[in-house]
């Protein structure tokens, strides 16, 4: 599968070009326009992974991903798929070699047949504090893996501490973990900051940030829009 990313870093879409015989997973939705060499199948299993498919769906949701991903199958040579996120922002790349990467729900956009998601559990009390759901979308195997973010993506490279207000997370290795802290000395002056609650992650590994915060757009954006 070859991937082209176009429109960086506001309006990403990814576009993907195939081979016949080839299947790339994707997001409920995610689809924009095609080639007509493409069968489509819904299911709620990933598509080179055994059993476990309805258990696995619920997972997701839980995760705040769709119970059902679609697989698109290319029935010929050089078939074009072009793909893109519900928000406007940044697709990342991520080749997957082994081991595992936490993505944040609703980032994980599509993926190689070789690659496994699944939902990963991070804890009532993080859930409750970080802003976040209490299942992470959990990737592992080996392939192209495609994630989306609210604004622009960009990777810190940790080596022991690093500090991110809580929403702009979208990915990170699991050799890093991490705990919700207040900003400052004390949770009063984080509060009146405007900084509140943190995520602090120690260890080492690579950790991917989005640049604007959905939530926090979504507080101004609201009082602005007129009542149904």
């Amino acid at each position: 599968m070859h991937h082209e990313l176009l429109a960086r870093p506001a309006m990403s879409v990814a576009k993907l070009t195939l081979q016949a015989g080839e299947s790339v997973t994707c997001e409920v939705g995610a689809m924009i326009a095609m080639s007509s060499g493409f069968t489509v199948e819904t299911t709620s299993r990933n598509r080179g992974s055994g059993g476990g498919g309805i258990m696995k769906g619920i997972k997701r949701m839980f995760a705040g991903e769709n119970f059902f991903l679609n697989h698109f199958t290319a029935t010929a040579a050089n078939q074009t798929l072009i793909i893109g996120p519900g928000l406007l922002g940044d697709i990342m790349h991520y080749p997957m070699t082994g081991g595992n990467l936490i993505v944040q729900g609703s980032s994980w956009l599509a993926s190689a047949t070789g690659v496994e998601i699944d939902a990963t559990w991070q804890g009532l009390g993080k859930a409750l504090f970080s802003g976040e759901g209490m299942f992470w979308v959990k990737c592992s195997g080996r392939g192209d893996l495609l994630l989306s973010s609210f604004g622009a993506i960009y990777p810190v490279d940790v080596n022991g501490e690093y500090v991110v207000d809580t929403g702009h997370i979208v990915a990170f290795d699991e050799t890093l973990q991490f705990k919700i802290g207040k900003a400052g000395k004390s949770l009063v002056g984080s509060i009146l900051g405007g900084e509140g609650l943190v995520c602090k992650f120690s260890g080492q590994g690579r950790l991917y940030c989005q640049s604007h915060n959905p939530p926090s757009f979504g507080k101004l954006l609201g009082p602005k829009l007129r009542p149904r």
